[in-house]
């Protein structure tokens, strides 16, 4: 009996003891926003958000730098590039976007803005609203409410960016893809970035934005290639005046036959004004009918001027 009872001790003691032997003790870090994280790894992000409290703002109106809280950035941006009335984790999913393009673009362009960092301009950088003008384009019985959730965006997402190996991510984005994403080379060219690939995005129809057309007249179509090539031709009794020549692997038009001239998907859609480079045409009597799936993005402030020179985002 005594044999068994001390048999019962020491299984009792190594059940106890070997869990404590092998659990490793790992260390946490603060990474600048007042909490730990989980235990370090490679791919934690390689910067403290303490460093960007203040940022430097360039205001392309006037041409003055202000010098204004992070935070507080972020406020005017959500609540310029996404309504108040999508759902929360959608204003969430914005905000760390919008911090992420912000840090990105802090550290890749630093002379883009000369002694600023980032600029106002939708075209450029990022939509950007002050609170009192963004209080005087909402209802009255909505203000507080519209802006405790662009608040609440910004303020539980605190700190959190996107990384790839380490490092934060150019951070583009659009209102909707037309059920499908596109890749930069295909929108800027260049070598395109690793972490942005094409993906199928269901579920897009049901979007008020998901699909538009545009009709043009033959003379306004002329009028707009004209305007950026003086020697532009086009014989309408040609069968092929208009032809879409070239799709990306996505589905857009990569090379678009304008009479005799060659544009690429993003050209056609900045000179004619489309929300996408996936579309499609049909020549209809005197008059060119555009039907567009998508919308490329576009700031909610300045619905016709698009980021990077048109460029979809």
């Amino acid at each position: 009996m005594k044999k068994i009872f001390l048999y019962i001790i020491a299984f009792v003691g190594v059940c106890f003891f070997i869990p404590f032997i092998f659990t490793n003790k790992f260390e946490t870090k603060t990474v600048g926003v007042g909490v730990e994280s989980p235990p370090i790894t490679d791919n934690d992000i390689p910067y403290d958000y303490r460093d960007y409290n203040k940022i430097k703002l360039l205001h392309t109106k006037t041409n003055q730098i202000e010098e204004i809280n992070l935070d507080e950035y972020l406020y005017g941006v959500v609540s310029s590039e996404m309504p108040a009335t999508f759902e929360q984790q959608a204003l969430n999913a914005q905000a760390v976007v919008a911090r992420t393009y912000t840090i990105y673009t802090i550290n890749h362009n630093n002379s883009k803005h000369g002694d600023a960092q980032i600029c106002d301009n939708s075209s450029c950088c990022q939509a950007w609203i002050t609170k009192e003008d963004r209080f005087a384009r909402w209802e009255e019985s909505l203000r507080q409410s519209n802006w405790e959730k662009i608040v609440t965006a910004v303020d539980s997402t605190k700190g959190k960016i996107i990384t790839y190996k380490g490092e934060p991510i150019d951070a583009f984005f659009h209102s909707n893809s037309g059920g499908t994403t596109e890749m930069p080379i295909n929108v800027w060219g260049g070598s395109g970035f690793e972490y942005l690939q094409s993906v199928t995005t269901a579920g897009e129809e049901a979007y008020t934005q998901y699909a538009s057309e545009l009709e043009l007249s033959k003379q306004e179509l002329e009028k707009k290639v004209k305007e950026k090539y003086n020697d532009f031709n086009i014989n309408w009794s040609e069968e092929n005046c208009l032809q879409i020549l070239e799709y990306t692997e996505s589905g857009r038009v990569k090379t678009f036959k304008v009479g005799n001239k060659n544009l690429s998907g993003v050209e056609a859609r900045t000179i004619f004004g489309l929300r996408s480079t996936n579309f499609e045409f049909k020549i209809d009597g005197e008059n060119i009918k555009f039907n567009v799936k998508g919308y490329g993005h576009r700031s909610w402030n300045e619905p016709n001027r698009s980021r990077r020179n048109g460029k979809t985002r």
